[in-house]
C-alpha cells in the first residue's frame, strides 16, 4: 500500500477534479465514484514509485502542481472527460515533468515494451523519444521499413495518419506507429530546418537480427543493431566465427554501432566483457548509492585492434560499450558524436498488467564521464550521401590494416 504522503497526494488530486468539475453537469457524468477512487489510488501508486526510486530528489508540490496543470491543459473543459482520463493526463503530467523517458504503461504498452526487449514485433523498425514537441526518432533498426523508407536519426515526427503528435504521450505515439503488418501508416517528418515532408510506410513484423558479422579480408567486420536479449551470447559466437573465418592473421574488428538505440543494460555490459580483461565497464549512479559494473578476466578477441563506429544514432546501451573500450584504450571511435542518452530506465510494476517506466540512475564510462551531451570520436568522419560507399566504415578498415589505431589521450582506466 502506498505511504501516508502518496495517499495524501490522491486525496489532493481527487479533491482538484471534485473542485475542477465545480458541481457542473459533467460531474454527473461519472458513472461510479469507484472510477474516481481507483484512479486516486493509482496515482498514489505511482506518486510513490517517483519519490522512492527516481533518480534524483523532487518537490513534492512540484509533482502535484505538474500532475493538475497537465489535466487543465489536456482537458481545459472537464466535461470532455471522465474521471478516468483526468487521472490519466494527471499521471502524465507528472512523469513528463521529470525527463523524456519515464512514463506509465498499461496492459497494451507493456506489451508492446516486450516485444520489442524480445527482439520481434510489428511495426515501423524505429527507435523513439517524446522531444520538446513532438517524438523524436532516435534511430532507425536495420533493415526495417523504417530505414528503407530513409528515417534518420533526429527526424521528428509531426503527424501519423493526419494525427498531430504535438505534445503527444511517448506510450500513446508508439501504439500508433504500430499496427498490422502490411498496413501503411503516412509520417509527416521534421527534418532540420527543412519544410516537414510526407513519407508513407508499410508496416511489417520486425524480426531484428540484433548481430551480423563478416570477414573484409583479414579484418573483421561485427554489426550490432540493438542490445536486445541475448545479444551478448550472439557477440561472443560471431567473434568465435570471425576468429575460424580468419584466422591468425586476423588484424582487428571493426565493432559498428551506428544507429544502435540502445536497449537492456546487462547486454551492454556483457558485450563489453568480451572484449575486456577485466576492469570496470560503467557504473550506475542512483539517488542514494553508486553501483560499480566490470569486466571478468579473459578477452575473447585475444588482444587485436578494434574500431568502433558511432554516430548521433548510437545511443544508451551502445554508448556504454563505446565508453568503456575506449576508456580502457582498448578500441578507437570513430564517425560522429554520439546520441548522448546517460540515463537507466528501470520497469517498475504496479501489478500484473501495468508499470512505470522511471528513469532510476544515470551512468558513467570507467573515467568517471557521463554520456549527456553525447561522446565524441576520435577520427571525426561525415558521411556524404552523396557519394557511394561508407567513409567511416573504409576509415576503419583503413587504420586496422596499417595497424596505427592507438589508444586516445587523456583517458583513465581504472
Amino acid at each position: 500500500m502506498p505511504g501516508p504522503e502518496a495517499q495524501e497526494a490522491a486525496k489532493r488530486l481527487s479533491s482538484d477534479i471534485v473542485s475542477y468539475r465545480n458541481g457542473s453537469e459533467a460531474d454527473k457524468r461519472r458513472q461510479d465514484a469507484s472510477v474516481l477512487v481507483r484512479g486516486a489510488n493509482l496515482f498514489a501508486q505511482v506518486y510513490e514509485k517517483v519519490r522512492v526510486h527516481y533518480v534524483r530528489d523532487i518537490d513534492d508540490e512540484m509533482l502535484i502542481a505538474a500532475a493538475t496543470d497537465e489535466m487543465r491543459k489536456r482537458y481545459p473543459e472537464p466535461q470532455e472527460a471522465e474521471d478516468k482520463e483526468l487521472v490519466d493526463a494527471a499521471i502524465h503530467g507528472m512523469l513528463g515533468s521529470l525527463d523524456n523517458y519515464s512514463s506509465y504503461l498499461d496492459r497494451r504498452h507493456l506489451r508492446a515494451l516486450r516485444e520489442q526487449t524480445r527482439g520481434r514485433f510489428g511495426g515501423l523498425g524505429i527507435e523513439v523519444r517524446k522531444g520538446d514537441t513532438y517524438i523524436d526518432i532516435v534511430a532507425p533498426i536495420d533493415d526495417t521499413p523504417a530505414q528503407r523508407a530513409g528515417l534518420k536519426s533526429g527526424d521528428h515526427i509531426v503527424r501519423a495518419d493526419g494525427k498531430s503528435l504535438k505534445d503527444a504521450m511517448l506510450r500513446d505515439a508508439v501504439l500508433l506507429l504500430r499496427g498490422a503488418p502490411g498496413s501503411d501508416v503516412t509520417l509527416s517528418i521534421q527534418r532540420g530546418e527543412k519544410p516537414p515532408f510526407d513519407v508513407t510506410i508499410t508496416r511489417a513484423v520486425i524480426n531484428v537480427a540484433s548481430v551480423r558479422w563478416r570477414a573484409e579480408g583479414d579484418i573483421g567486420y561485427l554489426r550490432i543493431t540493438s542490445f536486445s536479449e541475448r545479444v551478448g551470447e550472439d557477440v561472443g559466437k560471431a567473434v568465435m566465427s570471425l576468429k575460424t573465418a580468419i584466422g591468425p592473421r586476423m588484424r582487428g574488428i571493426v565493432l559498428d554501432l551506428r544507429n544502435n538505440p540502445g536497449g537492456l543494460l546487462d547486454q551492454s555490459i556483457e558485450v563489453s566483457d568480451i572484449f575486456l580483461d577485466g576492469g570496470r565497464v560503467v557504473s550506475t549512479r542512483e539517488r542514494h548509492y553508486e553501483q560499480h559494473y566490470s569486466a571478468t578476466s579473459g578477452d575473447l578477441a585475444d588482444g587485436v585492434p578494434i574500431a568502433v563506429l558511432i554516430n548521433n544514432g548510437s545511443a544508451s546501451a551502445a554508448e556504454i560499450v563505446a565508453g568503456a573500450l575506449r576508456d580502457h584504450h582498448r578500441a578507437t571511435l570513430i564517425g560522429t558524436r554520439s546520441f548522448g542518452k546517460g540515463t537507466v530506465q528501470t520497469i517498475l510494476p504496479l501489478s500484473s498488467s501495468d508499470a512505470v517506466k522511471l528513469t532510476t540512475a544515470i551512468y558513467v564510462t570507467p573515467s568517471g564521464a557521463s554520456v549527456e551531451g553525447g561522446i565524441a570520436p576520435d577520427h571525426r568522419v561525415e558521411l556524404d550521401e552523396d557519394r557511394d560507399g561508407d567513409e567511416q566504415l573504409e576509415r576503419a578498415l583503413q587504420l586496422l590494416s596499417a595497424q596505427t589505431v592507438s589508444a586516445p589521450t587523456g583517458v583513465i582506466s581504472r
